[in-house]
């Protein structure tokens, strides 16, 4: 195990090299950066959005207006169609998903079904697919009524395309804003993700996100006073439209569409020469440009409606023909609702409503906050290790600070190579990775001390040591790997993020902790053939523990049963301080301007905004102030609203650095599969250590999970701690931590069951616990000191999720000793299978036997 050929060696150091080269543009000024080579690492890791600051939007396309714009198409195909074919009809209505027509003359219904055909013909689904998909379905309800209804694979067909060409528009508007690397993909079969980095201006993005910005050239009737139409009935042909003026002025408007946004191929924010106020020029196509033409040399004199989204910007009236298909349209604009309106036109109009769900909105000064927040708790919590390692291990210490440092060194590269987020849950990733990373070099370390004392030589503790601990480091951490796996697929957004980190530090904790801290241990008893160990300054628990902590196994049970039993029962009647995640609803973090922000100012000029339950609280820093405000009762528009009001209110004395909004639609949606990820994680975690070890250990290490996760849980009823997306995060983390830290205990239990055959199990059980005893304690400490350093100054933002973190530790840390161990006595461990036969077995004086476990 110590020997290592020369080109593993330099495959060891490779690797290193190789994380060191990726993660120093991190470090690296820019201006050195360009000035490298083409083929030298230059990509920093990708700042997430709640780091640097910028937009998180999730919209959703309205199944119903396609679903509706679709009937009335048909409904005017079929009135076209049928007078062409001089088919008399009567009865022809559209309502809900189809449309319906009665032929009057008997005779002509199969004529009518003819002319009608091409509306149940089959369209082309894709350029690629090959397939087909028909829209309508033609049914007769009786003699002579035809009804057409939209079929599912239509309506999805339509959504789908509608949602192909959403995302082409939010493309090109987000584009037009000069924003740097936004990502906008597809979600699910009817959303669109945005998110824009850096944005310094996120009102300005949701404005230009949530217009359709349908924009027609339409005539205005002027044959009847507007206020008479208004109060009588407007003449057939003609709807009554306000303008966007304040307050807004009627206009009867023609309903014959001159010329429409489609045949636009410019439009540029410029000023009006003779005013100088802020206007948008436009030019159209050739088709546009004669329509227009046309139409404005008809009706010289008087007034055409330019109307955007069903609202008239401006109605001019027509002095001249305008006949080179350009012109400008005026209003009360200013220079930047001109240039989005240009942005608008540009972009084109969307083929539906886009309607936002879920908004995470994190301004550039809380990102930059968060960023030296995350550095100050990472160089602490790191400083904390290190000085707790060296303290505990001596020279051995330095050599798993090495490790460390090219641990962390390699998770940045590699976040770095995939182009990964980095997060604020990732950074809390990192500096947990810091504290459990230890955890591996402990069990070696500890392992090889064992060896030491019953008699090995230094040379065959340290081969022994680290031949031992490998099984139990891949199984502690596979188990933690599992959970991090499940996070990510089922989780979103940062905790993805967090279990992306989580990830790639278990992977290369493995090879620091193993191989890495191997090769420089193999190195040193090769050039200095130490006949010791090194010296420790401190030793945290003393040699040769006989802790009887089998005899408190009842009074633990009991305790823990009572506590699991009122933890449920709190839940029950008191429930958990649920955050928007799971009950939608907006979340607001504001900073003021000037002095101390005053709660009861805020509180209460909210209450006159009638948005329901408010709910203000001092946030960290006596400038800051969270504000919660109750989903509201009218969808998803109406938490918009919400946002809307509170700025418009505030906005003047107030910054606002975060804000998240989260709809019914989302909320349930997060409920749901935060509670199938801690389900199905505990479930694939079964399965693995059933077959690792045998089924004893499994449900032994389950319940002691589901331990924890209910004391967990009843920790947040107690505290009162918000219960949001990152509390998920914790507590499968505690998962992974807690089965981490009993599969250690149930690995040494395993090979004891071999060696000591005839041991009454308590007394086995009393073996493993003081055996494991050092390594428990040393690696719970060193998770401590990190979420200790991460909890005091990583922010306000996660300390939730680090208490919660901290407080899973010190009961994973009491479960795998007071209830994993006990269970196996629960379940007759000796009693199954070859474990507790005494073939050829050995007495308890600690003899050893070469008998290996049955096969299962």
């Amino acid at each position: 195990m110590l020997h290592f050929s020369r080109w593993q060696t330099i495959l060891i150091w490779l690797a290193v090299a190789l994380g060191v080269a990726y993660a120093a543009p991190n470090i690296i000024p820019p201006s050195y950066l360009s000035s490298m080579p083409s083929w030298a690492p230059s990509r920093p890791m990708t700042l997430g959005l709640d780091l640097q600051g910028g937009s998180h939007i999730l919209l959703q396309i309205e199944k119903q207006e396609l679903i509706e714009e679709r009937i009335v198409t048909t409904r005017d195909d079929i009135r076209r169609l049928l007078r062409e074919k001089r088919i008399g009809y009567t009865g022809l209505t559209g309502s809900g998903q189809s449309v319906q027509v009665r032929i009057r003359d008997a005779g002509q219904v199969e004529e009518a079904k003819e002319a009608l055909r091409e509306l149940t013909q089959p369209v082309n689904s894709g350029l690629f697919s090959g397939g087909t998909v028909t829209e309508l379905q033609l049914t007769e309800p009786e003699p002579g009524l035809l009804r057409y209804s939209l079929t599912e694979e239509g309506i999805n067909y339509r959504i789908s395309s509608a949602l192909s060409q959403s995302i082409e528009v939010v493309s090109r508007r987000v584009n037009e804003l000069g924003t740097t690397e936004p990502i906008i993909q597809r979600q699910g079969d009817d959303r669109i993700l945005v998110q824009v980095p850096g944005l310094q201006d996120p009102q300005r993005l949701k404005d230009i996100l949530g217009q359709t910005a349908k924009l027609t050239f339409q005539m205005v009737d002027q044959s009847m006073p507007v206020q008479e139409a208004i109060n009588g009935r407007p003449p057939i042909g003609t709807t009554i439209k306000y303008s966007v003026d304040d307050p807004p002025v009627p206009y009867l408007i023609e309903d014959r569409v001159i010329v429409s946004g489609e045949n636009l191929v410019d439009a540029q924010a410029t000023f009006d020469q003779r005013t100088n106020e802020p206007v948008v020029s436009f030019r159209f196509d050739t088709k546009g440009a004669t329509r227009f033409g046309q139409a404005t040399q008809e009706n010289v004199g008087r007034l055409f409606a330019i109307i955007l989204d069903d609202q008239v910007i401006s109605a001019p009236q027509i002095r001249e023909p305008i006949l080179g298909g350009t012109g400008q349209i005026s209003g009360s604009f200013d220079v930047q609702s001109a240039n989005d309106l240009a942005v608008l036109l540009r972009a084109g109009a969307l083929p539906a409503t886009l309607t936002i769900i879920e908004e995470r909105t994190v301004g550039p000064g809380l990102g930059q906050d968060s960023i030296d927040a995350g550095k100050i708790a990472a160089m602490i919590g790191a400083a904390l290790v290190v000085l707790f390692m060296i303290a505990a291990y001596g020279l051995l210490g330095v050599f798993a600070v090495v490790a460390l440092a090219a641990n962390v060194t390699m998770i940045v590269a590699i976040l770095s190579a995939l182009g990964a987020t980095l997060t604020l849950p990732g950074i809390a990733g990192i500096v947990l990775t810091i504290g459990m990373a230890v955890d591996s070099s402990v069990l070696i370390f500890e392992r090889i001390r064992e060896e030491r004392a019953g008699g090995r030589s230094l040379i065959q503790a340290v081969d022994t040591g680290f031949s031992k601990a490998l099984a139990t480091i891949v199984d502690a951490n596979v188990t933690t790997l599992i959970a991090a796996i499940i996070l990510f697929y089922l989780g979103s957004g940062p905790i993805r993020g967090f279990a992306v980190t989580l990830a790639i530090g278990i992977a290369t904790t493995v090879f620091t902790a193993y191989t890495l801290t191997r090769w420089i241990v193999a190195d040193w008893v090769r050039r200095r053939r130490p006949k010791e160990l090194p010296r420790t300054p401190l030793r945290f628990v003393p040699d040769g523990t006989s802790i009887g902590f089998m005899k408190l196994r009842r009074v633990t049970f009991t305790l823990s049963a009572i506590a699991s039993i009122a933890a449920v029962a709190l839940f029950m009647t008191i429930n958990m301080n649920y955050g928007i995640d799971f009950k939608g609803g907006s979340s607001i973090e504001v900073q003021s301007r000037e002095g101390p922000a005053d709660i009861g100012d805020i509180r209460a000029r909210l209450s006159d905004l009638n948005l329901g339950e408010v709910q203000v609280q001092e946030f960290g820093d006596p400038r800051e102030v969270l504000i919660r405000v109750q989903a509201q009762d009218g969808g998803e528009n109406a938490e918009q609203s919400v946002i809307a009001k509170v700025r418009g209110e505030l906005e003047d004395a107030y910054e606002f650095r975060r804000v998240e909004v989260v709809g019914p639609t989302v909320s349930g949606e997060l409920a749901r599969a935060g509670t199938i990820a801690v389900l199905v994680s505990l479930m694939a975690i079964l399965i693995y250590i059933w077959l690792r070890f045998e089924w004893q250990f499994a449900v032994g290490a389950i319940l002691a999970t589901l331990h924890d996760v209910i004391m967990t849980v009843g920790f947040f009823v107690i505290t009162g701690i918000e219960f949001n997306l990152s509390s998920i995060a914790a507590i499968l983390t505690i998962v992974g931590y807690s089965l981490n830290d009993t599969v250690v205990v149930y690995d040494r239990v395993r090979e004891n069951l071999r060696r000591f055959k005839k041991m009454p199990l308590p007394e086995l059980l009393n073996l493993s616990m003081n055996q494991t005893l050092s390594r428990t304690i040393m690696t719970s400490v060193t998770t401590l000191l990190a979420l200790a350093a991460l909890f005091v100054f990583g922010g306000e933002v996660i300390r939730s999720f680090t208490a919660a973190m901290i407080f899973g530790v010190v009961i994973g840390t009491y479960s795998s000793i007071f209830i994993a161990g006990p269970l196996l006595i629960l379940f007759r461990m000796r009693s199954t299978g070859a474990l507790g036969a005494e073939q050829g077995g050995d007495d308890a004086t600690g003899s050893e036997t070469t008998g290996q476990l049955p096969a299962k």
